[in-house]
């Protein structure tokens, strides 16, 4: 199956490139999930405009992405979330939380979908983030949640 990608997708591609993969694959993943849209020639004319959106997004240069791992490292991100007696949380925190707290500790504008979380953080502690910030550079990061009071 040709499909074009409308998202970064680990191991595949970026947004905007044309690839084929398994027919499940796609049809039961990337199509629903929105990662993808089926191949067709009319849509190969919207390819130019999912890359030229990309490009806005995406930070400049490799030299751009060490700075701003740099900075990403060296930032103390804390995050205040509803939580029970136990440091349970009341549902979870997301990448866009996670966006949000590194704005607030004074950290650059992110993309939330350049943000991994290690999987569902749904308690109070410290947890590692890693940020695809260039293909080349992946800025790791601890996110503290704490309980708000």
């Amino acid at each position: 199956m040709k499909i074009i990608l409308t998202q970064e997708v680990s191991g595949l591609g970026s947004p905007g490139d044309v690839v084929e993969v398994k027919d499940g694959y796609g049809r039961n993943y990337l199509l629903p999930q929105g990662f993808a849209m089926r191949w067709t020639r009319g849509a190969e004319r919207q390819i130019e405009q999912i890359k030229r959106a990309r490009r806005a997004r995406e930070i400049r240069d490799l030299g751009q992405a060490q700075e701003v791992a740099e900075q990403l490292q060296s930032l103390r991100v804390n995050l205040a979330a509803r939580a029970g007696a136990q440091g349970r949380l009341f549902g979870s925190v997301t990448a866009n939380d996670v966006v949000t707290a590194v704005k607030e500790a004074g950290g650059p504008e992110l993309d939330r979908r350049r943000v991994e979380l290690p999987g569902p953080i749904k308690a109070v502690g410290s947890y590692p983030i890693k940020v695809r910030l260039h293909p080349e550079v992946t800025a790791t990061f601890t996110l503290n949640v704490t309980a708000a009071r």
